[in-house]
């Protein structure tokens, strides 16, 4: 056997530079700052900061990939100040351009200086001069989330094959601290979809009214999506979707509005099959609608067991981001739990009615069954000791007692068939009105006095008509609770002029209780104000009805 060669010396290996060894500890201590959050957006933040320091950039930046990878949903920026932002505009979207091409073939990629390259589209006005440019794309679990951008090294120099390796590494770090977060944000925003869902199950049976329920499904849908709106929309009596609850964030006017059956988007949800929007303005399904002004919209029917219930509307403001994947998933889930809430409600109140019907139906036979045939005997009795009496006077007393008792037991007759009656027509809103002064003498130990003026039950619709009674029921409960009032006066006025010389209707409370406090919580005022808002009227308070002014005074008035 032949011994082989000896191989001899080593062939001599590049010499790293000094510059790059020193820099290496800032790299390790780079990597440490990077993964040291888990909040998504300052985690990008930090990176951007982060790698402008390591590759002694001025200005860094990160575009994030949509999920259908056509263009950028955010980019986050690292040394141009906010004026200069503003002065810009409209940032980059990577659907051309360099950007767009990184976006295209996902590789790193140095220039000498960008503007001389064919891919390059140049700068918007008012942007800073950039040369020099490195772009490095970030991976996380093995997909492009986006890129990391550095320009304008601050020597004048080029990027270099050491500050390309740096970064590279960075945002393989980057990587894992951004995967890192999303985990977290996505468990996190997976918690708040069930407190909202908790929220709307508890409201929904509660027992309390159901239009208040219902406003609970749209403030908590408008705050788990991030939406401008949350918008909740019942099947119409003439077929179609009304809106019945609506949270904006600024007041509206779409409360009671009916989107007509013919309607696309309509004919699709009441099918059960959600609709996703990109831009209303854009969508001619939703010329002319409620949301017409808004931009991505996430409509979800409300279905259980096959039965559509209604829908819910996410509009987000023109601008926004679309909704993503998990946050269409996280919406339907929610729908879907709303969904569930509204049915077992409307089971729950078909039981209590059933059992209230149960009970009229108890009462009316014992009415019939026990009392009358008591009265019965009773004026049988009365009538035979009238004939055995010779006294006229005690003739005629007990003859008239026997009338009374003929015309009770005709009272107790019709009582009794009227509690045998399935439900009438909903009741006048004059009704509902003693309704909830009558509900609300319990617990005051008082009954508040009232008056009405004008056609009460045939001026004012049912949409305003809802809105005043539970403003009604709302400021009876703070004069029981805060106002410690002995006398309270109700007037529901339907010949009002309101302020902006319309025709409506006007409830005023009154009280002699110790008023509104200085300093004191508005929180009930407000809500009047809302609800009355939400129907284009208004309310105010003021002085009340007890000595030298004491009290509080409320006028809730919209027109009819």
């Amino acid at each position: 056997m032949v011994p082989a060669p000896f191989p001899g010396p080593p062939p001599p290996r590049e010499k790293v530079p000094a510059e790059f060894l020193a820099r290496v500890p800032k790299l390790l201590e780079a990597m440490r700052s990077v993964g040291s959050g888990l909040e998504l957006h300052a985690t990008l933040n930090r990176i951007c900061e982060t790698a402008a320091d390591l590759a002694n950039a001025r200005y860094a930046a990160i575009g994030v990939v949509g999920e259908d990878g056509d263009g950028l949903i955010d980019f986050v920026h690292h040394g141009v100040d906010e004026a200069t932002v503003r002065r810009i505009g409209h940032l980059p979207d990577g659907r051309a351009g360099l950007l767009g091409a990184l976006l295209r073939d996902p590789e790193p990629v140095r220039l000498t200086d960008l503007t001389e390259d064919p891919r390059s589209c140049g700068v918007p006005e008012h942007h800073p001069a950039m040369h020099g440019f490195l772009g490095v794309p970030i991976r996380v679990q093995g997909e492009i989330f986006g890129n990391l951008y550095l320009t304008g090294k601050r020597a004048g120099e080029p990027f270099d094959d050491y500050d390309l390796a740096m970064v590279r590494v960075l945002a393989t770090e980057a990587g894992i601290a951004i995967g890192n977060a999303r985990v977290y944000e996505a468990a996190q925003q997976r918690e708040r979809w069930i407190d909202g869902s908790v929220a709307v199950t508890t409201a929904l049976l509660s027992g309390g009214d159901t239009d208040d329920a219902l406003q609970v499904v749209a403030e908590q849908a408008q705050r788990l999506s991030g939406s401008a709106a949350g918008i909740v929309l019942l099947p119409a009596a003439g077929g179609g979707l009304e809106i019945v609850a609506v949270a904006a964030q600024r007041p509206t006017d779409a409360l009671g509005v009916v989107i007509p059956p013919e309607n696309g988007i309509v004919a699709e949800l009441l099918a059960g099959r959600p609709v996703f929007v990109d831009d209303a303005a854009t969508d001619p399904r939703l010329e002319a609608g409620p949301v017409r002004a808004y931009g991505p919209i996430m409509l979800l029917p409300l279905c259980r067991d096959g039965r559509v219930l209604g829908s819910l509307v996410m509009p987000r403001a023109r601008g926004e981001p679309p909704f993503t994947r998990a946050e269409r998933a996280l919406g339907d889930r929610f729908a879907s739990q709303a969904a569930l809430a509204l049915m077992t409600a409307d089971a729950q109140r078909i039981r209590e009615r059933l059992a209230v019907y149960e009970d009229r139906d108890r009462i009316a036979r014992d009415l019939h069954d026990l009392v009358i045939q008591r009265l019965f005997a009773t004026g049988m009795m009365l009538e035979s000791a009238q004939r055995g009496s010779v006294v006229p006077e005690v003739r005629d007393g007990v003859g008239g007692a026997v009338h009374e008792l003929d015309l009770t037991i005709q009272e107790i007759r019709s009582a009794v068939f009227a509690l045998r009656q399935p439900a009438a027509t909903p009741a006048g809103l004059s009704t509902r009105v003693l309704r909830e002064i009558t509900m609300a003498a319990v617990p005051l130990g008082f009954t508040p006095s009232y008056r009405f003026v004008g056609p009460v039950d045939t001026a004012v619709g049912e949409l305003t008509g809802k809105n005043l009674v539970a403003a009604l029921r709302e400021t009876l409960s703070n004069a029981f609770r805060h106002a410690h009032a002995t006398r309270i006066e109700v007037v529901v006025d339907a010949t009002a002029t309101l302020p902006d010389g319309r025709s409506g209707v006007r409830l005023t409370v009154a009280d002699d209780g110790v008023g509104i406090p200085e300093g004191g919580r508005r929180s009930g005022l407000r809500n009047l104000e809302r609800r009355a808002e939400s129907v284009g009227g208004v309310s105010r308070a003021g002085p009340g009805i007890g000595a030298h002014g004491g009290g509080t005074t409320v006028l809730w008035e919209a027109p009819y």
